[in-house]
């Protein structure tokens, strides 16, 4: 069951999802835009191992993860598969889900106590038509998740499981320091066994 603890309160001026909207705009000019956006966020938090969605169920947030760590996975015959892991300071949705309102694939839960800001559908679509500085964000937001999953894919499929591991290790210092090693390896495509041997060989 999916639970969720609603802290209604007004977003700060001045916070880290500010600052995280404004490295995807070109320039100041946007700043009273991008407060503006800010405000259609909520703040909630997650405890460990509350869901922001479940599978099959209709994803209803978008979010910026304030801190916390928050799991994508697929079930795959009683198999739980982690696609993605969203770190402090990221944003995250059941995306396709929570645009057309369609069943989600994956399921996405805390596997830390976290804090997110959160927007409905609705807002969401208003800021995209009526701010600028969200619409500009979003854009730019999407253009480079599209490019981190294309090399995602290629790695897949042309690095082996302890160049995977090297790479993440140069490139995703946070994921080793502060994800279990089970879902490190869900997330690598890597038994928990042969990850342990490649940490232990490269360490």
């Amino acid at each position: 069951m999916k639970i969720i603890t609603y802290l209604m309160a007004t977003l700060p001026k001045k916070n880290n999802f500010e600052d995280f909207v404004k490295i995807f705009l070109p320039n100041d000019f946007l700043e009273k835009e991008v407060l503006k956006a800010l405000d259609y966020f909520k703040k909630i938090t997650l405890k460990k191992n509350e869901f922001l969605v479940n599978e099959n169920e209709i994803c209803t947030h978008f979010c910026f993860v304030e801190n916390g760590i928050l799991q994508h996975a697929i079930n795959i015959e009683g198999e739980e598969r982690t696609t993605y892991l969203a770190l402090k300071n990221t944003v995250t949705s059941s995306l396709n889900s929570f645009l057309h309102k369609v069943p989600s694939r994956k399921s996405i839960k805390a596997i830390v106590d976290s804090s997110l800001w959160v927007i409905h559908l609705e807002d969401f679509n208003y800021l995209l038509q009526h701010n600028k500085a969200f619409h500009q964000f979003y854009f730019h937001l999407i253009e480079k998740q599209i490019c981190l999953i294309d090399d995602y894919r290629i790695d897949l499929l042309t690095l082996t499981p302890e160049e995977r591991y090297k790479k993440l290790l140069v490139n995703e210092p946070k994921l080793l320091q502060e994800v279990p090693l089970h879902y490190l390896a869900s997330f690598l495509g890597i038994s928990t066994r042969h990850m342990s041997r490649i940490r232990k060989n490269i360490l």
